[in-house]
C-alpha cells in the first residue's frame, strides 16, 4: 500500500526556520501531485501548499506566500517544505497528501494521507 511519511517537524522560536521532508513509499510517487496541509488546536485542516507530479507547478495559501517554498526530489521520492520567518500562527500537525492533479490537491480532494509531523513556533 503506497504510504507518505513525513519527518522535520520541532519546536522553533519566531522568526526561525524548518525544513519539512516528506518521502512516498513507492515509485509512483512522482506520479502523484504533492501536497502539505496543516491543522492547529481545534481548528480545521487547512492548505498550505501543492506541486504537481512533476514538480513544475506550484501553489501557496495566501498566508504562507513568500514565507514557504515547495520542491520536489525526483530521484529521491521526496517532497519538502521550506518553512521561513516562522511565527506562532504558523503551529500545527503538517500533513503530506498525494492527489491525482495539482488541481485536485488544491481543492483538497486527497488519494493518501500521511500521519503528520508536529510544528511548534513559540518562544
Amino acid at each position: 500500500q503506497f504510504q507518505l511519511a513525513e519527518s522535520g517537524g520541532d519546536l522553533v522560536q519566531p522568526g526561525g526556520s524548518l525544513r519539512l521532508a516528506c518521502v512516498g513509499s513507492e515509485l509512483t510517487f512522482n506520479s502523484y501531485a504533492i501536497g502539505w496541509f496543516r491543522q492547529a488546536p481545534g481548528q480545521v485542516r487547512e492548505g498550505v501548499s501543492c506541486i504537481g507530479p512533476g514538480g513544475e507547478t506550484t501553489a501557496y495559501a495566501t498566508s504562507v506566500k513568500g514565507r514557504f517554498t515547495i520542491s520536489k526530489d525526483i530521484a529521491g521520492n521526496a517532497v519538502y517544505l521550506q518553512m521561513n520567518s516562522l511565527q506562532p500562527k504558523d503551529t500545527g500537525t503538517y500533513y503530506c497528501a498525494a492527489a491525482e492533479t495539482r488541481r485536485d490537491c488544491e481543492r483538497g480532494e486527497i488519494k493518501v494521507w500521511g500521519k503528520g509531523t508536529l510544528v511548534t513556533v513559540s518562544l
